[in-house]
């Protein structure tokens, strides 16, 4: 490697974005509306203010303005950590001996070692200007309970979160960090909540879900006075904020003299992978350039890849809307895999309605890949991902490989969401052989499906 290579790219204050990309305005064939769970009618921003801050339902259902102001208060709380590096991952193109050009944007910077804070503040900043006082959550991996402590802490606000059972007893650092921010950690499902206690009265050894904790937080929410509900991910809003990432990334492409061909994220609902590339997708939209994308998904949880699309519940409880989207049904219990943040049943409406029109595509990849894929990274750039990261280097990995057998040499962007210090247990299982790839069965899928139909 010479020393006139340069690696990184990042931009001067007076160049981060002052507004955040509302895709859902420009998408030529609108999704399917989200429908009330009582009365199965179509939702409007009303009906989502008992749980959500209202400036968040307002921006959910805007589908007519393609740019939203970001607070200046939160703007100036981004640029205690943004812009976030864009790297050229010579090392990593080395090792692989590939022709393709890969970068990475790390958003492991982030205070908190990943791209959920993106959202986690201006969710809170909404909360606090409408007088809540209290916010609660839902997390898997621990990332976005870890964002929305932090965030309440910065605003004031007091949050509780449900950490799903299997990354709680996997994650313990985690959960000591949330709670060093402030937050009451509850393992989920829990005997706090109707919904917790439904869940465990007929399966006592449930080791939690996504859509478990989802359910309890919630209701919550909904029980508590001067409280409000937060979603890490799903949700138009979620990904809305996250797309700060791409429109950093664009400007520091351009510094590269680079444009990507192929963009990748992990996947678990949509947002950091959203957060990537809407932006970019914007152009072809407009009838611009057209590129790849490619939601990388748990073989475990194959949603995009195997799932159905249907209206389903987020949660498991069904006290969230009907929302239009690829899903292995809101039963579905996923494998205990190492990614919590990617074991979710159901995938984000607007990524949703992009793969039904075929502006996006998706990859399952298996754990042991996956770890592989981290392994070898850590090793080349030097910094370790987190576990569900790892899915969307595999996927990059893919398709560098490609190009190798090709001659092409293909420009590659994948985001890092996030760095996997905290995430050590799940590495020494790899290492120490103990690690195996869960392959669903097709009756496991179509068992799911059932309540769909």
């Amino acid at each position: 490697m010479t020393n006139e290579r340069i690696k990184r790219y990042l931009l001067p204050e007076s160049e981060l974005p002052r507004q955040w990309y509302n895709i859902l305005a420009e998408l030529p064939n609108k999704p399917l509306p989200p429908l009330h769970p009582a009365t199965k009618q179509p939702l409007k921003a009303e009906d989502l203010y008992p749980i959500f801050a209202e400036e968040l339902c307002r921006q959910e259902c805007n589908d007519t303005d393609a740019w939203i102001d970001i607070p200046e208060e939160v703007r100036e709380r981004y640029k205690n950590y943004r812009c976030t590096p864009l790297v050229r991952a010579y090392a990593l193109e080395e090792a692989l001996g590939t022709p393709a050009h890969i970068y990475f944007k790390n958003e492991s910077v982030s205070p908190v070692g990943s791209h959920k804070l993106n959202s986690a503040l201006p969710q809170a900043y909404y909360c606090r200007q409408e007088g809540v006082k209290n916010v609660t959550t839902e997390t898997g991996a621990g990332q976005w309970g870890t964002a929305l402590s932090y965030a309440a802490s910065v605003f004031g606000l007091e949050a509780a979160v449900y950490q799903v059972k299997i990354s709680y007893e996997q994650k313990p650092y985690r959960r000591s960090i949330m709670q060093t921010f402030g937050a009451q950690v509850t393992p989920s499902p829990s005997m706090s909540t109707r919904a917790g206690k439904d869940i465990l009265t007929t399966q006592p050894h449930h080791q939690g879900s996504l859509g478990t904790a989802i359910s309890e937080a919630i209701e919550l929410a909904r029980t508590t006075p001067d409280c409000k509900y937060t979603l890490g991910s799903v949700l138009n809003h979620v990904t809305l904020h996250q797309t700060i990432i791409g429109l950093e990334t664009e400007k520091q492409m351009a510094l590269a003299g680079e444009d990507p061909d192929i963009l990748i994220g992990c996947f678990g609902g949509g947002s950091n992978f959203g957060g990537l590339c809407f932006p970019f997708l914007r152009h072809e939209l407009r009838g611009g350039q057209r590129r790849r994308y490619i939601a990388a998904e748990p073989a475990s949880c194959p949603k995009l890849t195997k799932g159905k699309f249907a209206y389903d519940f987020g949660d498991e409880a069904g006290y969230t809307p009907l929302l239009p989207m690829y899903t292995l049904g809101h039963d579905f219990k996923p494998a205990n895999i190492h990614a919590g943040g990617l074991r979710y049943h159901g995938a984000g409406v607007i990524v949703s309605q992009l793969l039904r029109d075929g502006y996006v595509e998706a990859v399952d990849i298996p754990q042991i890949e996956s770890f592989e894929a981290g392994i070898l990274f850590a090793k080349t750039e030097g910094i370790i991902p987190a576990p569900e990261s790892c899915h969307a280097i595999a996927a990059a990995i893919r398709e560098a490989k490609k190009c190798t057998e090709t001659g092409e040499a293909k420009v590659i962007l994948f985001n890092l969401s996030g760095h996997g210090l905290i995430d050590m247990a799940a590495y020494d299982k790899y290492l120490s052989g103990d690690l195996v790839n869960y392959t669903l069965q097709e009756e496991e899928i179509a068992k799911g499906l059932e309540a769909l139909d």
